[in-house]
C-alpha cells in the first residue's frame, strides 16, 4: 500500500502523521511511505531522516495526496490559505487521523461529497474498552491545561493575579476539573503537584472512588451535577473542562448565566473546545490568539492544544497509531477493519455515508451500515 504523510497546514500546528521509525516498520513490510518534504520539521525530524527509513519525499501535498492510497494526518483536514485538502482527496481515498466530526457539519459534508473512508482516531476502542488512540493526546492536553491556564491567571494576561500554587502565608489557587477521565487526571497531577487546592467533579462514581483512592486528602472530589457544578464555579481560580462523550459533541455544562458565578479574571481552559466545548461561551481559537474574554473571565479555547509540544505529542502519537495503521496497510481497509474488532467504530464515514452513531446523531445525518 502506498501511505501518504503530507504536512499539517491547521495554523499553528507542528505535529505530523508518522515518526521514522513508523516509517521503518512500514517499509520492512514492503509498504511505500511518501512524506511530503518539510512535513516533520515542526516536530524536529528531517526528510533525511525520513528517508534514511525508506520513505519517499514528494514536493508538496498534492503529490502525497494524488498518489497515497492512505492519508496519515494528525488533524482534521482544512481549506485555508495554505491550501485546501478536500480538493485534494479521491474517491476511495483512506483518511486516517483526529476528525471530531460531531460538532462540524461542514467537513463532514465536504468527506461525504469527496466519496472517502473516514478513519477517526477519537473513535478507535481498544481491547478494554477505552479509546487507546486519544489517549496519548488526551494526557498531553490534561498537563498542558493547567500550564496554560496558570499562565493565563497571570494579570498581564487578563488573570486574577493568582499563583495556584500560593507561597507560606497565601493560600494556593482553586482547580476545578469537570470530568474525571484521561484529561481530568492529567490536569489533576499536575494541579496537585503545583500545590494548588484540587476539586474534581464526575458522573462516574466509580471513577470518584478511583480518584479518592489515588489522591485522597489532596483532591475533593464532586458529583457532577448542577448544584455542584455551581458550587465549584464560585471557588474556581482555574475551570478546566475535561468531559467527553466518544465521537459526540460535548455536553454544555456551564452556561453562559452561570459565568457570573466565576470571580472576576478567573480562567476556563475548555479541553473539549474540539468537540463542542463543555462550557457554552468557549469557541476554538489558536495559539497564535490563544484567549478572550466574556464577562471578565478568561476564556482559552487552543483546539490542538498538544501542537504547541509537538515532538512530544509527535512520537506519542505514533507509538498509538501506528498498530492500526500496519492492519491496513496489510490487510486493506475492509479486511482490516472485519479482523480488528476496535477499528470498527473508528471509520466515521464510508464512502458518502456517516457509519459512526454519535455523528449521526449529532448532525441529524442518516446512519449506514459498513458493507462488510
Amino acid at each position: 500500500m502506498i501511505i501518504g504523510v503530507p504536512k499539517e497546514i491547521k495554523p499553528q500546528e507542528s505535529r505530523v502523521g508518522l515518526v521514522p521509525s513508523g516509517v521503518q516498520a512500514l517499509a520492512d513490510r514492503g509498504h511505500t511511505v511518501l512524506v511530503q518534504s518539510g512535513a516533520g520539521l515542526g516536530a524536529g525530524v528531517t526528510d533525511e531522516e525520513y528517508v534514511r527509513q525508506g520513505a519517499r519525499i514528494a514536493p508538496d501535498a498534492a503529490a502525497v495526496w494524488g498518489e497515497a492510497e492512505t492519508i496519515v494526518k494528525v488533524k482534521e483536514p482544512v481549506a485555508n490559505d495554505e491550501g485546501d485538502e478536500f480538493a485534494l482527496m479521491r474517491p476511495g481515498q483512506v483518511l486516517y487521523t483526529y476528525l471530531h466530526l460531531a460538532p462540524d457539519p461542514e467537513q463532514t459534508r465536504k468527506l461525504l461529497e469527496n466519496d472517502v473512508i473516514g478513519i477517526a482516531y477519537e473513535t478507535i476502542v481498544g481491547r478494554s474498552g477505552d479509546l487507546p488512540l486519544l489517549v496519548p493526546m488526551s494526557e498531553v492536553a490534561g498537563r498542558m491545561s493547567v500550564q496554560a491556564g496558570a499562565t493565563c491567571l497571570e494579570k498581564p494576561r487578563g488573570g486574577r493575579g493568582v499563583l495556584l500554587g500560593g507561597v507560606p502565608g497565601v493560600e494556593p489557587g482553586v482547580v476545578v476539573i469537570l470530568g474525571g477521565g484521561v484529561v481530568g487526571r492529567n490536569a489533576a497531577k499536575m494541579a496537585v503537584g503545583l500545590g494548588a487546592e484540587v476539586w474534581i467533579l464526575d458522573v462516574n462514581l466509580e471513577t470518584l472512588r478511583y480518584l479518592d483512592d489515588i489522591w485522597g486528602s489532596r483532591v475533593k472530589t464532586l458529583y457532577s451535577n448542577h448544584l455542584n457544578i455551581e458550587k465549584a464555579l464560585r471557588r474556581a481560580d482555574l475551570l478546566v473542562g475535561a468531559v467527553l462523550i466518544p465521537g459526540a459533541k460535548a455536553p454544555h455544562l456551564v452556561t453562559r448565566d452561570m459565568l457570573s458565578l466565576m470571580k472576576e479574571g478567573s480562567v476556563i481552559v475548555d479541553v473539549a473546545v474540539d468537540q463542542g466545548g463543555c462550557v457554552e461561551t468557549t469557541y476554538p481559537t489558536t495559539h497564535a490568539d490563544p484567549t478572550y474574554l466574556v464577562d471578565n473571565v478568561v476564556h482559552y479555547g487552543v483546539a490542538n492544544m498538544p501542537g504547541a509540544v509537538a515532538r512530544t505529542s509527535t512520537f506519542a502519537l505514533t507509538n498509538a497509531t501506528l498498530r492500526y495503521l500496519l492492519r491496513i496497510a496489510d490487510l486493506g481497509v475492509e479486511e482490516a477493519v472485519k479482523s480488528t474488532p476496535g477499528l470498527r467504530p473508528g471509520v466515521n464515514v464510508y464512502r458518502g455515508n456517516v457509519t459512526y452513531k454519535a455523528v449521526a446523531e449529532s448532525l441529524d445525518l442518516p446512519l449506514a451500515d459498513l458493507p462488510f
